[in-house]
């Protein structure tokens, strides 16, 4: 609930003192605002005393407006707290305001795995406003200004530095624009792709939602290449003709795959032999549990890849900074669609982003959150094993989310709907196959897709037994 100051905030109430009594065109126009929500449940109205200065009237009358808007409900009051906008039902005087959609009736969500989304209790809100409060404090006046178009030095150099020693990278911070995060970048990659004259990329299938419709929006063709047990399959994408390709190679969505090793080395011999360019959506790659991390594959070959990361999985989303690391050649062209797109990302997160990664505090916080993630692991895996038999879950080696097989036959529309119903949330595989079609969805092999990033061990245990219930309930005869 707002806080005003003493004397409430100000309210729009427009008067025409040869239209009758103001009293009751107060009333009027307050009620309005409250029927359409401008003044949302909870709000302060103004102090009879403030009202009646502000609208030029007796304050004796705004005591009878207030006072008529207490007895019909609109309003109510409190010593001490002032007028406040009463909690409107949605059958009630207000009505249904416009665009608002009422709430729902389906039983409250209990468990959600929903992909892609990082711990958010363990944002390390300290140590970021630590770093934004030096950032505050030590970045010179001269780069509160507008930045320059491919963004911090400073965390240009840092997020290199870290790419060479994490991901095993080459990059310098010359080959760094600074993105509001993943999509942006990939906007702006595929725009000036389009411009050095490739007309075509290839995605994974299934993979990563929308991507095609931002290829599209950059004006590239794109078509769907499948995702086996070891990765994209790269004879599927030599029969393309696509002369560039965006994957997942460290841990697949949704698939949970690492691209192979022998893959990997296709996939660079590939972009040699058609001159093309391969771009790396390096997701997940920091939490690996069972080995060390696969290194980029912009280590490999430099002059044909596009590494593109954000913090958004490894932080949270709402710090919405990512970043693109290039080849010479498409550099300048990536700054030129950043820059007349865009004023950039913020200059001061972009600082604070530097100073935690710089400080050890962004590698802590990895390593912490990597044994939470571990421990959820371990509870998905020994509840779907007891749940729905050995060898389902698949995609356990990183990140966090992980897929589980199905039994031929089931329909995994069938059991998102049924588990919804009983309070969990999850997604079919079918929802990341490319423009999925009807019938043909249910031919494919049926999988959930389990997200464990944010939800606790008790709502996993939970959760997948509601899983185990629908599936069952699915099936029964």
């Amino acid at each position: 609930m707002v806080d005003w100051t003493r004397g409430g905030p100000d309210v729009l109430v427009v008067l025409d003192r040869r239209a009758g009594p103001l009293g009751i065109q107060i009333q009027d126009q307050l009620r309005a605002a409250i029927r359409d929500r401008r003044l949302g449940a909870g709000e302060r109205l103004p102090s009879t005393r403030r009202l009646a200065e502000l609208l030029g009237v007796s304050r004796g009358t705004i005591v009878d407006v207030y006072e008529q808007l207490l007895a019909e409900g609109y309003v109510e009051s409190a010593v001490g707290s002032g007028t406040r906008v009463a909690a409107m039902p949605a059958g009630g005087p207000a009505g249904q305001a416009p665009g608002v959609v009422a709430a729902s009736s389906s039983r409250p969500i209990e468990a959600d795995f929903e992909y892609g989304i990082p711990d958010l209790g363990s944002v390390p809100l300290t140590d970021w406003s630590w770093a934004v409060s030096k950032a505050t404090r030590t970045l010179p006046t001269a780069e509160l200004g507008d930045e320059d178009p491919a963004g911090s030095r400073h965390l240009r150099e840092v997020v290199t530095a870290y790419h060479r020693r994490v991901r095993s990278g080459c990059a310098v911070a010359e080959d760094a624009v600074v993105v509001s995060g993943f999509r942006q970048g990939l906007a702006l990659a595929l725009a000036t792709l389009a411009q050095h004259g490739i007309q075509r990329i290839a995605l994974e299938d299934p993979g990563p939602r929308e991507h095609d419709v931002i290829a599209r929006r950059a004006g590239l063709d794109a078509v769907p290449v499948p995702v086996d047990d070891h990765g994209l399959d790269v004879g599927r994408l030599r029969e393309t003709g696509a002369r560039a390709v965006l994957l997942t190679p460290a841990h697949q969505c949704p698939t949970g795959v690492a691209l192979g090793p022998s893959r990997r080395r296709d996939l660079v011999a590939w972009a040699d032999e058609v001159d093309g360019v391969i771009l790396e959506d390096d997701y997940d790659a920091e939490f690996r549990y069972d080995r060390q991390p696969v290194g980029s594959l912009q280590g490999l070959n430099p002059a044909r890849v596009i590494a593109l990361g954000s913090v958004s999985k490894t932080l949270a989303p709402a710090i919405r900074l990512g970043w693109v690391l290039a080849p010479p050649r498409f550099v300048p062209g990536i700054v030129e669609e950043k820059r007349l797109s865009s004023r950039g990302a913020p200059g001061l997160d972009q600082e604070a982003l530097a100073l935690l990664m710089e400080s050890g505090r962004f590698d802590r916080h990895l390593r912490r959150v990597r044994e939470i993630y571990r421990a959820r692991r371990d509870v998905l895996a020994a509840e779907a094993e007891a749940a729905f038999g050995p060898g389902r879950l698949h995609g356990l080696a990183a990140g966090c989310h992980a897929l589980l097989r199905l039994s031929d036959g089931t329909s995994e529309r069938a059991v998102v709907a049924t588990a919804a119903t009983m309070g969990v949330r999850v997604k079919g595989l079918a929802h990341y196959r490319f423009a999925p079609t009807g019938a043909e969805i249910e031919q494919r092999p049926p999988a959930l897709v389990l997200g464990f990033g944010n939800v606790s061990e008790l709502q996993i245990r939970r959760g997948i037994r509601t899983l185990a219930k629908a599936v069952r309930h699915q099936t029964a005869p």
